[in-house]
């Protein structure tokens, strides 16, 4: 039976999709990832169900999301940025 190589399916994916997910909200550029840790997933978990401001700090890091909290952005915004993200990535945020 062949042998399933983790390291080489990550490298597969990460080569497909790159290491982060981008998006431009006026002058500033935001990057996310596009793999979780399993440690971020925990901690994703533990976050309340509308905790939005939660989920994009974890995803992001304090100082990114420091930087986006200065945006006047709209939920229908963020439902926007987090749908594109699932699509190109293949995390589904928020969904049940």
């Amino acid at each position: 039976m062949a042998r399933f190589d983790v390291n080489a399916a990550r490298a597969q994916r990460l080569e497909s999709v790159g290491t982060t997910w981008s998006f431009d909200l006026d002058k500033d550029t935001f990057e996310l990832p596009t793999e979780l840790s399993r440690a971020t997933a925990r901690a994703l978990r533990e976050l309340d169900d509308n905790d939005v401001d939660g989920l994009l700090s974890l995803l992001m890091g304090e100082k990114q999301f420091a930087r986006f909290e200065k945006h006047d952005i709209t939920m229908q915004d963020i439902s926007a940025i987090l749908d594109a993200y699932g699509k190109e990535t293949g995390l589904g945020l928020g969904e049940d």
